[in-house]
């Protein structure tokens, strides 16, 4: 296992126009990889925002073979933001993001647990599970570059979620997100080091930005450290940030703060722990 390594966090301004937002996507992901970043994260709804049945895909299917394409050819692990899932059970579809591996083999698949069913502070209103599917699991999983956990957008509200991926080991957090500026110029930063701090682990967000269908995106991607600290913060534009990830500098920082450990499960558990 490497002990550090560069991460990359991918901000875009996807519009509803797949084969562009496809095309963005391939010379970030190449420009990232020339960086030499291990791993790249993707922003949410990375291939189009539309809800039209024709931008749902399956999985596997059009956008993750290509997305398996590139990590093959650019040897590299790809967070492919999430995409629409066309979900077998409902009309509705999900919100899934897939983990890639340098073979070009999905090795995780994570659907978002929370609908964003909220009336934001200048009164829009977003109702996600009128047409979304809310996914069923928390998923972490085992790599060369440290035991990753998934999240996406609004489940960054939810620290039970965090607390239990990092009590299964998880050290990476990765949140692709389409978060909104109504919200995220004030929660967007204190959620995120706040969920770092909390859980001893990194946190790679890559957020899209500019206007969207309902709402402007706030940009603002960041990778933050065990200790809460802004290792790189992205601007209003679309762009790539870098850091690197230490894993020995993670293993002190819960030695440091083990409250991981100084919690108590005698007098409370949340119920995955029960179980």
């Amino acid at each position: 296992m490497a002990n550090s390594y560069l991460v990359a966090a991918i901000q875009m301004d996807s519009q509803d126009n797949k084969e562009n937002n496809l095309q963005m996507v391939a010379a970030y992901l190449e420009e990232a990889a020339k960086k030499g970043a291990a791993l790249v994260v993707l922003p949410e709804v990375m291939n189009g925002l539309s809800e039209e049945p024709e931008f749902a895909e399956t999985i596997p299917g059009p956008t993750t073979d290509f997305l398996c394409a590139k990590a093959c050819e650019l040897q590299i692990w790809i967070c492919g933001g999430s995409i629409s899932e066309i979900c077998s059970q409902t009309e509705r579809t999900l919100n899934t993001s897939v983990l890639i591996a340098p073979t070009g083999e999905i090795v995780a698949k994570y659907s978002k647990l929370h609908n964003f069913d909220v009336t934001l502070p200048d009164g829009t209103g977003v109702c996600e599970s009128l047409k979304k599917q809310a996914g069923k699991n928390i998923i972490t999983v085992n790599t060369p570059l440290g035991k990753l956990g998934f999240a996406i957008c609004y489940d960054l509200r939810f620290p039970e979620l965090f607390r239990l991926m990092a009590l299964e080991g998880a050290e990476i957090i990765l949140l692709p997100a389409n978060f909104t500026q109504a919200t995220g110029k004030d929660h967007w930063e204190p959620l995120l080091r706040a969920r770092a701090i909390e859980n001893g682990c990194y946190l790679i967000a890559a957020n899209q930005t500019g206007q969207k269908q309902q709402f402007t995106a706030y940009g603002n991607s960041m990778i933050i450290d065990p200790w809460g600290n802004i290792l790189a913060r992205a601007g209003e534009k679309p762009e790539i940030i870098y850091a690197a990830v230490d894993l020995e500098l993670l293993a002190e920082t819960r030695q440091r703060i083990p409250s991981l450990q100084n919690r108590r499960t005698d007098i409370y558990q949340l119920n995955k722990e029960a179980n």
